[in-house]
């Protein structure tokens, strides 16, 4: 792969993933990392990245995602999973966070400290699920382009039943609720009906509208 716009015209949300290959290790590891650092509203991370290698509980929840087998054929799923809510404790711990990285407190930092306290708490808890939960979504991005850029394979699942997934690992005892999922594998080309379709798009004339 020679350039980024190269990388992206070769994934694809990939139908059917070889069980028998693995993602070693240090590329899942990459991959994390470049999630870890992606952007998100205010630097508070409202989510967790569940990593599930145990091939047991992929199997619990296959068939709360509408029977995908990529949950199961890729070696590692990928659950994003967004605070169920913003709570003073949960923002004043990024903040803390950030002052002692930076070893300073700066005024202006502290005073957003405080236009975001008393902002979000006060907000119903499904408001502010639904904020982390696109924040969350802006991670998936940097995923899909991070495991592209590795040459793994990878598929984001919308089609699932949040709950059950929750249950199955525990999410809620956690201030947790998944919002996406991501199996990570190889392809399987045989069998997979969209490995050699053409990538469909809109034009950039149609999609892309600049004003001067």
């Amino acid at each position: 792969m020679t350039s980024l716009i190269d990388t992206l015209n070769w994934r694809y949300a990939t139908k059917k993933m070889d069980a028998s290959k693995s993602v070693p290790e240090d590329k899942v590891n990459r991959i994390l990392e470049a999630i870890r650092l992606s952007a998100s509203s205010s630097g508070l991370q409202p989510y967790q990245v569940i990593v599930v290698k145990n091939k047991a509980l992929r199997e619990q929840i296959v068939p709360h995602a509408w029977n995908q087998q990529q949950i199961v054929d890729g070696s590692h799923l990928l659950v994003f999973a967004a605070w169920d809510n913003y709570t003073e404790q949960r923002i004043n711990t990024m903040f803390d966070l950030v002052n002692e990285e930076r070893g300073f407190t700066n005024e202006g930092w502290e005073a957003y400290r405080q236009k975001i306290l008393a902002a979000y708490p006060p907000r119903p808890a499904e408001v502010n699920y639904e904020h982390a939960a696109r924040q969350a979504y802006i991670g998936l991005g940097t995923a899909l382009i991070a495991a592209a850029e590795e040459g793994v394979d990878s598929t984001p699942m919308e089609g699932f039943d949040p709950e059950k997934v929750d249950e199955i690992l525990g999410l809620k005892e956690k201030g947790l609720r998944s919002v996406i999922l991501l199996p990570l594998g190889y392809r399987q080309e045989e069998g997979d009906w969209l490995v050699n379709l053409k990538k469909v798009r809109r034009t950039s004339s149609e999609f892309i509208h600049i004003m001067d």
